[in-house]
């Protein structure tokens, strides 16, 4: 339907306003001989059905909030499916053949979502919003205050024309379906990890646990540790073929040294210790890495990452480096064998600190 054929009565008067004032262009050049390529101008301007037909514009309306809505559900179903489904769930769907469910949920809800704020914007600018043609000139970079007036009433003319005051169907659903979709992307936060609960917080020493040396993988006598050496043990029971093996040497893994008890300056090191024998967990507390370094003269140990200094003469306390806190100690004794045994687990998590370490 062309413009000539709506009568005016049924043109709304915004409409009409804009047709009357030929769209924001000046007069026409026409063609001639000595200006073939003149600027034909724009052509007749043709409504929508939208525009001479409320009924029509509700239906658009309605079907524009009916997609935000759609995209709010699919924003909530991804969430249930992250929280519902497991995570070696597979179902069958073809041609694909078995793939993860919960990928498979994540992606069709998260598509769905997208899709769905996108074609309503899409179907809400192309039948509700202003489809005017208008025509502007160019104009030097720094503008003038009169263009920039305009500007300014050019923008409250499209906030009006885009009918979200009066739309409040449109604009509500709109608002949730983006308040809602980021949400997505904070679960997605819950895939950096599982939660460790208070795995940080234990470890395979108790009570009782003979420390076994790391090279022969026999249990230790006080007799083994000479003054000044440093060993490498671990829990009695762990073995380097275990499946977890190296989970639970990442928290378990201890460095015992043999000081005279006289140059032990701390009074709980020397509480813990046995004969001089302190054991100090080998985890870094900066990062996490395995402290190999041990210098005998002066009792310090030194993390090879960074250059973290320990003094373990002092309660294994950061002398040196960006490390945050002591290495944790583990209190030891002797069992009625003669084996050196652990007397608990550690008092604190070992390796760096975390969010909820108090």
């Amino acid at each position: 339907m062309s413009s000539q054929d709506i009568p005016e009565e049924n043109v709304p008067a915004e409409r009409a306003s804009d047709d009357h004032a030929g769209h924001g262009h000046g007069p026409v050049a026409l063609a001639d001989e000595q200006n073939p390529f003149a600027d034909p101008g724009l052509p007749p301007h043709e409504h929508r059905i939208q525009d001479i037909d409320e009924r029509a514009a509700r239906r658009s309306e309605r079907l524009v909030a009916l997609l935000f809505v759609l995209s709010m559900v699919a924003t909530v179903g991804f969430i249930a499916s992250y929280v519902a489904i497991p995570n070696d769930k597979s179902v069958y769907i073809f041609p694909l053949g078995h793939i993860s469910a919960l990928n498979f949920a994540l992606g069709m809800c998260l598509g769905v979502a997208l899709f769905s704020i996108g074609a309503g914007a899409v179907h809400w600018a192309r039948t509700l919003m202003s489809d005017v043609e208008i025509a502007d000139e160019r104009h030097p970079i720094e503008a003038a205050p009169e263009v920039k007036a305009k500007v300014l009433a050019d923008f409250k003319d499209g906030a009006r024309e885009s009918a979200l005051g009066r739309r409040k169907l449109i604009r509500n659903t709109m608002f949730g379906a983006l308040a809602l979709f980021p949400l997505s992307g904070v679960m997605l936060l819950r895939d950096l990890g599982p939660l460790p609960g208070t795995k940080l917080r234990h470890t395979l020493w108790s009570k009782g646990k003979l420390l076994v040396n790391m090279n022969t993988n026999e249990p230790l006598r006080p007799s083994d540790v000479a003054v000044g050496s440093l060993t490498f043990v671990k829990p009695e029971g762990l073995e380097e073929h275990d499946e977890d093996f190296q989970k639970e040497i990442a928290k378990a893994a201890l460095m015992i040294i043999r000081l005279q008890p006289e140059d032990i300056k701390d009074k709980q090191e020397l509480e813990w210790s046995y004969q001089g024998i302190v054991a100090y967990s080998k985890i870094c507390t900066h990062v996490g890495c395995p402290i190999s370094l041990y210098e005998q003269q002066t009792h310090h140990a030194l993390c090879p990452c960074h250059q973290s200094t320990f003094d373990l003469s002092d309660g294994a306390r950061v002398i040196f480096g960006p490390a945050g806190h002591a290495l944790p100690q583990l209190q030891i004794g002797v069992n009625a064998e003669g084996y050196l045994e652990a007397l608990s687990d550690f008092k604190e998590p070992v390796g760096p600190a975390f969010w909820e370490r108090g």
